[in-house]
């Protein structure tokens, strides 16, 4: 596993160091196309017409086309998909405005789609700048941007409010870099996810701020070679594995998440898992993490269920295993702060917690880990956790 992380550490960096300032010689504004960007005209008409532009325009060289958004004005769209593939190699679209939904259905023209802004079949698209995506709260869209099949897919810098459930989904992409995002929803607002990864690969979240209603990042079936790093997460539900689905099979692995913040927020590192499910949760790290007054800091739950269904006791569970939390210390809201409920016909396997430290929020009361069919071990770490083996070497 540590072959593993380190591998996917060092294709991180290298991946890194592509992101920077694109420099274009084939520009299209959206101006140009007849959007006016006053937040009360339709521009989604023009934004059409910019993309189509840019996706058919063969650059040379290693000339990157790019669509330029223009500041100090607000686009109104329409659900809107922009697609693929671009006769370009890579094309870059630069947001240093605001692009704004309608607020209410009455206002659309076309039927209720499954996302507002959706991108698919566009390799190597850059997504940047210094602008505002802004769904408004609709609740028509279940995601108000998406991206599918955008293998090396960069996206960073923008700020997203207002989404009605996730702001961002990605799924069936290799290779994408998410970076310098600041997302922001109500701490009540419902399955406002921040950042939603399926079906994809080599996946890097970082240096991101994201408050929202549920999850600051959750993981998908499919989600493999994912690593998550300088978080603030809060409000939210923290950042989780799963939920994997009821009754289906799942699989996530090699994710690696290190030195993220949870500050009041419901859960920190959290794995959850329906009953009655098959496949695998493996190979996944939480590393030096800090957390300030977070109710439930440590979960992994193999018998989820949210209150919604009746969920009726499975002998079937998503197989939990090769799971490290280490580095782990601050405050917790709730006297639990360690949470361990597995299966009782298979379990957890080799789950490790070492160097934890948590405390109540309230100096004079404890906190305590509770444990249920988990096996593996545990080394310096307050609460202890009765289940697992106190090892007979230190750990390193």
């Amino acid at each position: 596993m540590q072959d593993i992380l380190i591998s996917f550490f060092i294709f991180c960096i290298a991946s890194s160091q592509l992101l920077g300032i694109v420099y274009s010689k084939t520009t299209f504004d959206v101006v140009k196309f007849g959007a006016v960007g006053d937040g009360q005209t339709d521009d989604s008409e023009a934004f059409v017409k910019a993309w189509k532009a840019l996706c058919g325009a063969a650059a040379a060289g290693d000339d990157v086309p790019t669509l330029t958004i223009p500041g100090r004005k607000t686009f109104l769209l329409q659900p809107s998909e922009f697609e693929g593939p671009c006769k370009s190699k890579s094309v870059h679209v630069q947001v240093s405005g605001n692009l704004m939904a309608p607020k209410t259905p009455d206002a659309w023209k076309v039927c209720p789609p499954y996302s507002w802004l959706s991108f698919r079949n566009v390799d190597n698209l850059i997504l940047d700048g210094s602008g505002k995506i802004d769904g408004q709260g609709s609740a028509w869209w279940s995601k108000a941007l998406q991206f599918h099949r955008c293998d090396h897919l960069r996206l960073s810098g923008l700020t997203h409010i207002n989404s009605p459930r996730s702001h961002i989904g990605i799924g069936t992409s290799n290779d994408v870099d998410i970076s310098h995002l600041t997302i922001i929803a109500p701490d009540e607002s419902p399955n406002t996810d921040g950042i939603n990864v399926a079906n994809s690969t080599y996946v890097y979240i970082h240096d991101s701020k994201i408050g929202t209603g549920d999850d600051c990042i959750a993981l998908g079936t499919g989600s493999s070679n994912v690593r998550i790093a300088k978080i603030a997460c809060g409000p939210g539900h923290g950042i989780s594995v799963g939920s994997l689905e009821d009754g289906a099979y799942a699989a996530v692995e090699n994710v690696y998440v290190r030195d993220c913040s949870f500050n009041g927020t419901q859960n920190g590192a959290r794995i959850k898992t329906w009953p009655g499910g098959s496949g695998y949760a493996r190979n996944i790290t939480f590393e030096n993490i800090t957390l300030t007054a977070t109710k439930n800091p440590i979960i992994i739950d193999q018998q989820y269920c949210n209150g919604a269904h009746d969920c009726a006791k499975q002998s079937k569970a998503v197989l939990v295993s090769n799971v490290r939390f280490t580095g782990f210390r601050g405050t917790c809201g709730n006297e639990e702060a360690i949470k361990l409920d597995c299966n009782r016909i298979s379990g957890c396997q080799n789950i490790e917690l070492v160097k934890i430290n948590i405390t109540s929020t309230v100096p004079s009361k404890k906190v305590y880990a509770s444990c249920n069919n988990a096996k593996g071990n545990s080394g310096s770490t307050v609460p202890t956790v009765s289940c697992l083996k106190y090892p007979t070497r230190p750990f390193i």
